[in-house]
């Protein structure tokens, strides 16, 4: 009878030591309306009914928070690319969430709207996401003050503009730049993205203001870069003159530039440095 109870007792507390270690890696995954009350401007499309098919998205995040006992209290929200015509939220988004949040680093990815000939709207949705996050930084374990930003081909370059010229309180803590399209100077731009943002006719005042790397000043975030030097899509010269101007102001940078892997790698495990990426990023996260 006592082996029998002994081995009831046993049993028990393993099934309570496993329901604790259950809880400890508990990750939340919920959505986010960004403009619950109303658009604060428009695309031309968006009083149409949502449809990703056509690339109508609705403004909005994906949250991921990693478990209590892991939360560092840092965030990251990804822009997925898409040359401003569509989103690659799947390898360049959703799927980064297990990598952070396994460093306790709470995830969002954007889901925002295409200019189509509305170059504000993009950057009105990501300024939302940065408000949202910060508004809800205590319910969520966030320290609304180390809150960055990341970003993939053109959703660099709207990560890069936010890093640059959004509001003191809603700049980034950081960026994560991959394969950034970052200037607008036709010489060494992503034409696609170039065209779909600001039009066929720009005049030169507008190519610099959202050409980054002549934005950037001494309040501008940290930044990691990364680029494939194959990459015949957004050359990374666009990297290398971002990374200049950078430390023209003393803003601590890193850039990685891999020897191959052309463009719109993101977290593909067929990219052949994808070890060496993921090693690359968790050093430099975890360095400041």
């Amino acid at each position: 009878m006592k082996k029998v109870q002994h081995l009831i007792i046993i049993a028990l507390l393993l099934t309570a030591y496993c329901g604790h270690l259950a809880a400890q890696h508990t990750r939340q995954e919920f959505d986010v309306d960004l403009w619950p009350n109303g658009l604060p401007n428009s695309n031309g499309v968006d009083h149409l009914p949502y449809d990703e098919k056509t690339y109508n998205y609705k403004p909005s995040l994906k949250i991921f928070l990693p478990s209590e006992e892991l939360a560092t209290g840092r965030a990251v929200i990804a822009c997925p690319g898409g040359a401003y015509h569509g989103l690659a939220y799947g390898h360049e988004g959703y799927d980064w969430a297990p990598f952070f949040n396994k460093l306790g680093i709470a995830y969002a990815v954007l889901k925002y709207r295409m200019p189509r000939g509305n170059r504000e709207v993009p950057f009105s949705d990501a300024e939302e996401a940065l408000r949202v996050v910060k508004e809800n930084a205590a319910e969520w374990h966030i320290n609304p003050d180390d809150v960055g930003i990341m970003g993939s081909s053109a959703g660099g370059h709207l990560a890069a503009t936010i890093a640059t010229r959004s509001k003191p309180e809603l700049r980034p803590a950081f960026q994560i730049l991959f394969y950034p399209v970052i200037t607008m100077d036709k010489t060494f731009t992503h034409m696609g993205s170039r065209n779909n943002l600001l039009g066929t006719e720009v005049s030169p005042e507008l190519e610099v203001l959202y050409s980054n790397e002549k934005q950037v000043t001494k309040d501008t975030p940290r930044a990691l870069i990364l680029f494939a030097d194959d990459d015949d899509g957004v050359p990374p010269i666009n990297g290398v003159y971002y990374y200049l101007a950078l430390k023209e102001h003393a803003i601590p940078a890193s850039i990685h530039i891999y020897p191959s892997g052309g463009h719109g790698w993101g977290s593909l495990t067929s990219f052949k440095y994808h070890k060496e990426l993921l090693q690359n990023i968790e050093a430099w996260v975890t360095s400041f």
